[in-house]
C-alpha cells in the first residue's frame, strides 16, 4: 500500500490530474489514485472530471485564477476629498473626518488615511526646553530680588527659602501624550514639544 501525503498544496493535486490526463487516464481512475495518496477529502470525482475537461481544452496553469472580490469603494475622487479635509485641519481625528463623511465607515476612512495617503499616528517627542528672553529676564529679576532681600535680612532671609534643582519652569501646562497625538505623513518629521522637568 502506498504511503499517504498529509500536507500538500492544492496545486500539487491539480498537477497530478494534469499529468494523468496527459497519460490519457480515465477521470475515475485519476480520482482513485488521488484518494489513495492524498486522502478521500483531497478532490471529489466531479472536481476531477472538471479539471480533466479543462486540461483537455488546453488549460496549462494548475493554480487558481485570481477572483474578483468585492469592488473597492475607494476612488481617486474620495481620496482627494479626504486629503483636502486633512490639510484644512492638520490635527484631525478619525472622528472629525467621520463627521465630515457620514456616508463612509470609519474603517474605510482609516484605510484611506493610512494606506492611500500615507499618514501614521505619532506622538510628539519631548525635547529640552529653550528659555525665551522673557523667561531669562524674569529669572534675572528674581535673582536680583533675592540678593536685595539677603542684603537687608542676611542669614534670617536664608531660612525662608525653599530650594530645588536649577530648572526654570514657566507657568504652562503641557499636553499629555494622548493630547499631542496627531496624524503625519511617513516622511514628515516627528512633532516636538518642550520638555518640562
Amino acid at each position: 500500500m502506498p504511503s499517504k501525503i498529509e500536507n500538500y498544496a492544492d496545486s500539487e493535486s491539480r498537477s497530478v490530474v494534469r499529468f494523468l490526463t496527459a497519460k490519457i487516464t480515465k477521470p475515475r481512475d485519476i480520482h482513485t489514485q488521488i484518494s489513495e495518496i492524498y486522502g478521500v477529502n483531497a478532490m471529489g470525482e466531479s472536481m476531477v472530471r472538471k479539471r480533466v475537461r479543462m486540461f483537455k481544452e488546453g488549460r496549462e496553469n494548475v493554480n487558481d485564477e485570481p477572483r474578483r472580490g468585492r469592488p473597492s469603494l475607494v476612488s481617486d475622487d474620495l481620496i482627494n476629498k479626504v486629503d483636502i479635509k486633512e490639510k484644512e485641519d492638520t490635527r484631525f481625528t478619525l472622528s472629525s473626518l467621520s463627521s465630515n463623511f457620514p456616508e463612509i465607515s470609519r474603517s474605510l476612512l482609516h484605510e484611506i488615511v493610512t494606506d492611500h495617503l500615507g499618514y501614521r499616528k505619532v506622538c510628539s517627542r519631548r525635547v529640552p526646553k529653550q528659555l525665551t528672553q522673557v523667561h531669562k529676564d524674569q529669572q534675572a529679576a528674581s535673582a536680583l530680588t533675592f540678593l536685595t532681600c539677603y542684603n537687608d535680612e542676611r542669614d534670617d532671609f536664608l531660612t525662608h527659602i525653599v530650594t530645588g534643582d536649577e530648572t526654570w519652569l514657566p507657568h504652562s501646562t503641557p499636553e499629555s501624550k494622548q493630547q499631542s497625538m496627531q496624524w503625519k505623513h511617513t516622511d514628515s518629521p516627528q512633532p516636538k514639544t518642550e520638555k518640562f522637568k
